[in-house]
């Protein structure tokens, strides 16, 4: 079932056929941040934590000027012909550490260049919020690059704050 996340555009949910498609989202969303590296072993991340409890969404382009229904939210599936996704959104659990409460922890969003600045993401990060509300969890947790700008722009002007900064050491073999 697919419902409008905005005007020409639907989300529907993902299924465990997807797995492919999701592992070339995950990959596209690392390239364009560090376009140098091989980023094949994604494919573990995938492997390890996709699943019926991790819920996947795609975003459909309906095409340029369709306004879809304005009268209904859901769309039947022969309403749009089938086109590969521009967005992805995939949604782990995570267990707050201080409070000791289950949580939704986003693995992923992702808009392709082409789509973006057209408010998907913050449709996507509302649409991720309701189902969070709705499912009972009290907060939303995801991991961001600082190098990723626009993220954190639209992360901070959705009111998310930054709660701990994960730190790394890059280490030498050599001594």
């Amino acid at each position: 079932m697919s419902e409008q996340l905005l005007p020409g555009y639907i989300i529907r949910r993902g299924s465990a056929l997807d797995r492919a498609l999701l592992l070339k989202f995950m990959q596209r969303t690392y390239q364009d941040l560090f376009p140098n590296e091989n980023f094949s072993h994604l494919e573990q991340t995938v492997k390890q934590y996709f699943s019926s409890d991790t819920p996947l969404w795609w975003v459909d382009f309906l095409g340029e000027g369709v306004k879809g229904d304005e009268g209904a939210s859901t769309l039947s599936p022969s309403s749009h012909s089938r086109t590969s996704p521009i967005a992805c959104l995939w949604v782990g659990n995570a267990i707050d550490q201080v409070q000791g409460n289950r949580h939704a922890h986003i693995f992923i969003l992702y808009v392709v260049p082409e789509h973006r600045r057209r408010g998907i993401g913050t449709a996507l990060m509302r649409y991720v919020e309701n189902w969070a509300i709705q499912r009972g969890d009290r907060q939303i947790g995801l991991q961001v690059f600082q190098s990723n700008k626009p993220a954190l722009n639209l992360y901070n002007q959705l009111g998310y704050q930054t709660q701990s900064l994960w730190m790394v050491k890059f280490l030498s073999a050599e001594k």
